[in-house]
């Protein structure tokens, strides 16, 4: 459908439908929902005209002085709210920021992705994501304990989340999130979500759909949902992988190699990897956004990036390249390991597909591919090779992060300096005060 047409979908449903709330959600620099409710009468004008609101009330926006800003809901995001009464419901649309000029907000996170997916358009190629959240249940905001003595894809009636993983996929499918499978993950209390591929701008109004809806079920359930990458020291981290493919306009997957036996990638997907893999600490302080990050990373054993490395069966491995249906041609992708579920998900992919781009323009090859053979070998004879190793803490990837010309051109200068700021400002304030359970303002607000 055509946007006039999405838009003739929109105000039928919501007069049929009975709908008297629409709320218009949009994200900020950090990734964090924020949404407000207009009456179904302001839609039709909200699409030709926008709404206007407070941009100086977000954090990470406008000034005081330049508060005024736009709202337009784009009509193909559309969604009735399950949740909500049948009667006098409601429903949300995702919407593009704008200035009171009708120019796009240049720290509009969501826009930040589109420029990108402009640009690979231009260049031929439309990105595809799948996504796999990972996320913890904790008896409330303030209480880092598990509710279960449960393990990985274990069968057991002591799971104390089924029904609540049950709810929460039947919710999201409601809202046309299409959910692979859900299972239990490897820590006590740990649960994963895989949400099914989609172009790369969908997908990332998926995961921001896919967390709030996590949220909500979990409070609903009297429980507290965290997405912090490691809330218990002696647990499972959590991550966000993230399922990268190239396709052509003619919907072919350009990762796919006919002519390599062992890994069926082709010379444009090894190029995105080695691109990926050369701006690896650079991109560190968008995929893995706080202080608690880095802890992850850094102790989060064998199935955790610490290295700038790829590999096919190595988990440790920043690019994974999963062999699940070898050789078949849709299939064909890698698998982005270090990303944590506190990344804004439009940035992670705006800043992962900056990089994989300049990768393929520049025709760049890949280091050695990264095994365990490679885990008892300094760091000296690991940089020899070609392989750099992570960020090691937030300050550290911000100073990578500061220093790069891509991470500046992909991201505009407002979303990149404001970004920077903040993230300083939670380094000096969070790094040496930090408990173990990263205080009760931090968890509460993951």
């Amino acid at each position: 459908m055509d946007q006039q047409q999405y838009i003739d979908f929109v105000l039928r449903t919501v007069e049929e439908r009975d709908i008297r709330f629409i709320r218009l959600w949009f994200a900020d620099v950090l990734g964090r929902l924020k949404s407000f409710a207009i009456a179904p009468e302001d839609l039709e004008v909200a699409f030709e005209e926008g709404i206007g609101f407070d941009g100086s009330a977000i954090e990470g926006f406008t000034t005081p002085d330049e508060a005024d800003m736009l709202a337009f809901p784009d009509p193909s995001t559309f969604q009735v709210l399950p949740w909500r009464p049948s009667h006098d419901g409601a429903a949300r649309i995702f919407c593009d920021v704008c200035t009171p000029d009708r120019e796009l907000f240049a720290g509009d996170p969501r826009e930040c992705l589109r420029r990108m997916f402009y640009k690979a358009e231009k260049a031929g190629f439309i990105m595809n994501v799948g996504a796999e959240l990972e996320f913890y249940y904790f008896p409330d905001e303030h209480t880092p304990e598990p509710l279960d003595d449960v393990r990985y894809f274990d069968l057991t009636p002591s799971d104390s989340a089924r029904d609540l993983r049950r709810s929460t996929v039947l919710m999201l499918e409601k809202m046309s999130v299409p959910v692979e499978y859900t299972f239990h993950s490897s820590g006590r209390s740990q649960h994963g979500i895989s949400l099914r591929h989609a172009e790369a701008l969908s997908m990332s109004d998926a995961i921001m759909t896919a967390k709030h809806v996590i949220r909500l079920e979990a409070y609903e359930a009297g429980v507290h949902a965290s997405f912090m990458p490691k809330p218990i020291a002696n647990e499972a981290s959590s991550a966000m992988f993230l399922h990268q493919s190239l396709f052509d306009k003619s919907g072919n997957n350009v990762f796919y190699g006919e002519d390599d036996p062992v890994y069926h990638l082709s010379p444009i997907a090894k190029s995105y990897m080695a691109g990926i893999l050369a701006h690896a600490s650079e991109i560190s302080a968008i995929t893995n956004p706080t202080v608690n990050s880095y802890k992850r990373l850094v102790t989060g054993g064998a199935t955790v990036p610490a290295y700038a490395t790829w590999g096919m069966r190595n988990r440790s491995a920043m690019i994974r390249i999963p062999i699940y249906k070898p050789g078949k041609h849709l299939s064909s992708r890698i698998e982005l390991r270090t990303p944590d579920p506190m990344a804004n998900p439009y940035l992670v992919n705006a800043v992962t597909l900056a990089a994989g781009l300049d990768g393929i323009e520049r025709g760049l090859e890949l280091p050695e591919e990264g095994t365990s053979a490679l885990k008892s070998l300094s760091d000296a004879e690991l940089r020899r090779r070609g392989i750099k190793p992570l960020p090691r803490n937030l300050s550290e990837a911000l100073d990578c992060f500061e220093e790069s010309e891509l991470m500046r051109e992909t991201l505009g200068e407002h979303i990149h300096s404001f970004f920077l700021k903040k993230k300083r400002q939670e380094w000096e304030k969070y790094s040496s005060t930090i408990t173990e359970w990263e205080l009760k303002h931090y968890l509460a607000n993951s």
